[in-house]
C-alpha cells in the first residue's frame, strides 16, 4: 500500500521537474512544477467530444487506460512493503496490463477513422513491440540471478555489493530510462512539442480526445513516469534500509530520473523515423549485456 501512495505523489511532480529542467537549460524561466497538473485538473472540469465516427471503443479507451496503470502501480514494492497485488510471475502481469491499456489507446485511435491517428497508432505498436524485449530480458535475468519471479522477491534478494553488481544496476537503469522514453513517446523517439502529424506518434493518437478523456491519458503518462522510476529506484537501493532514509532516497531517485529526461529532451534531437527502430533494438542489446553478466554471476555458462 505504501508504494502505490509514494508513485502518486511522485507523479504529481515528475512532470513539472522535467519542464523546468528544459525551461532552465534553454535559458527560460519557463512554468511552475505544479502546471502540468493545474492542466491536467483544468480539462477534468471540461467535457468530452466525441465525434460521430467513433463508437464505444473511443470512449472506454482512456479509462482502460488509466485504470491499466494504476494496477501496474499495484505491483511495484517499496522497500520491504510488497505491492498491493503480489505474486509469483508478477512482473508479467506488471508488462502485459500496461500493454492492455497501451492496445486500448491504438484501436481507440483507429476508431476515429483518421488516417493520421492511423498512422500514429501503427508506430506506436510498432515501438511497443520492439521495446517490449529489453523489459523481459532486462527482469528475466533479475529472476534468474535472485531465483524468484516477484517483483517483490527480486527486489528483496538483489543485493549490490561489488563493482560487477554496480555495473549491473547501472545498466539496469539505462535499459528503464530508455524503456520510459520509448514507452511514453519522448525524445530521441518522439517530440511532445510537435504538431506536425506526419512526424507525431503518441500525440496524434489522442488528437481527437478531449476534456475528462484526456485528462486521464495525460494522468496515466504521469504515473507510468513514476511507475518506471520506482522500478530503478528498487533496483540500485537495498530494501533492508532504514524505512525514512528509503523514503528519502526514493523521492531523490525520482527527482533525479525527471532532471535526466529533461536534459535528454533538451540536448537531443529526435531521430528520424527510419532511425528509430535501431535506437528501441539497442536497448534490448544492453540489456543482453546485463544478461551475460548474469550468467556469469551464476556461473551459468560453466553447465
Amino acid at each position: 500500500m505504501l508504494s502505490i501512495f509514494l508513485i502518486l505523489f511522485a507523479s504529481i511532480f515528475f512532470p513539472g521537474i522535467i519542464l523546468r529542467t528544459r525551461s532552465l537549460a534553454s535559458g527560460r524561466k519557463g512554468p511552475g512544477i505544479l502546471q502540468p497538473v493545474k492542466d491536467v485538473i483544468r480539462l477534468f472540469k471540461k467535457g468530452s467530444v466525441y465525434s460521430e465516427t467513433t463508437t464505444i471503443i473511443f470512449r472506454i479507451a482512456p479509462v482502460i487506460y488509466f485504470s491499466s496503470v494504476l494496477m501496474a502501480c499495484m505491483v511495484v514494492p517499496f522497500s520491504s512493503h510488497s505491492g498491493i497485488i503480489s505474486f509469483e510471475g508478477d512482473f508479467v502481469f506488471f508488462a502485459y496490463i500496461l500493454a492492455l491499456g497501451k492496445f486500448f489507446s491504438i484501436i481507440a485511435a483507429m476508431d476515429t477513422g483518421s488516417s493520421f491517428e492511423g498512422m500514429g497508432a501503427s508506430r506506436e505498436a510498432l515501438y511497443s513491440l520492439l521495446a517490449e524485449p529489453a523489459f523481459f530480458i532486462l527482469i528475466g535475468s533479475f529472476a534468474l540471478y535472485t531465483g524468484h519471479t516477484s517483483f517483490y522477491d527480486i527486489f528483496s534478494d538483489l543485493h549490490l555489493g561489488t563493482s560487477i553488481t554496480y555495473l549491473l544496476g547501472g545498466l539496469a537503469s539505462v535499459v528503464l530510462l530508455m524503456i520510459v522514453m520509448i514507452e511514453n513517446s519522448r525524445m530521441p523517439v518522439d517530440d511532445p512539442k510537435t504538431h506536425l502529424e506526419l512526424t507525431m506518434i503518441h500525440e496524434v493518437m489522442i488528437l481527437d480526445n478531449s476534456g475528462f478523456d484526456k485528462a486521464l491519458i495525460h494522468l496515466g503518462t504521469y504515473l507510468k513516469f513514476a511507475v518506471y522510476g520506482s522500478l530503478m529506484y528498487n533496483v540500485i537501493v537495498p530494501s533492508e534500509w532504514n524505512i525514512y532514509l528509503q523514503t528519502a532516497l526514493f523521492f531523490t531517485v525520482q527527482v533525479v530520473f525527471a532532471i535526466i529526461i529533461g536534459f535528454v529532451e533538451s540536448f537531443r534531437a529526435r531521430n528520424k523515423m527510419n532511425k528509430n527502430p535501431k535506437f528501441i533494438l539497442s536497448v534490448s542489446a544492453i540489456a543482453l549485456i546485463a544478461f551475460m553478466i548474469i550468467l556469469v554471476l551464476t556461473e551459468k555458462l560453466n553447465q
